[in-house]
């Protein structure tokens, strides 16, 4: 499905991987209806309940996901959005942000070329959170700006690790 809604650029289509732990199950069922009516590809990695789950579990099948390379972003809720945060940036060429206002989106996507956000299911609205996950998708990487400089010390910081 094309991602128009959200994208500066028409032509764009991204695919999202979007995942939570039991405490974050309600919000993310919010925004997979949201991304639904909006037309925007994505595939729910669970968790599908209430049922209490560990959130590195999904954290960790989200951004496999995106580093197979057959989806461009994740969206991870848990209780807080740091334990998902935390797990998902264990990942190379992963950079997860949790963000709860639409600035901090943005500019994680702007400036750290996030490919994760992550999200608190207790800790922001979902009208809000709604309005995040929309400058976030909205938002596109200044890849000819200073910026890009800075995410490539992060890689090399990565590939020192390994």
């Amino acid at each position: 499905m094309r991602n128009t809604k959200f994208s500066a650029q028409e032509d764009l289509l991204l695919k999202i991987a979007i995942g939570s732990d039991h405490a974050g199950f309600e919000l993310k069922e919010e925004i997979a209806k949201m991304l639904r009516e909006e037309g925007v590809e994505f595939k729910d990695f669970g968790t599908f309940s209430a049922e209490p789950v560990d959130y590195p579990d999904i954290a960790a099948e989200v951004s496999l996901a995106i580093i197979s390379g057959n989806f461009d972003l994740g969206i991870l809720v848990c209780g807080t959005g740091v334990g998902m945060s935390i797990a998902a940036n264990k990942f190379k060429g992963i950079r997860a942000a949790h963000c709860s206002d639409e600035y901090t989106a943005r500019l994680s996507r702007k400036h750290n070329n996030a490919n994760v956000l992550t999200l608190g299911g207790r800790t922001i609205g979902q009208e809000l959170a709604k309005s995040v996950v929309k400058a976030w998708l909205g938002a596109r990487f200044e890849d000819n700006s200073r910026h890009a400089k800075r995410v490539d010390k992060i890689r090399l910081l990565e590939e020192k690790q390994n």
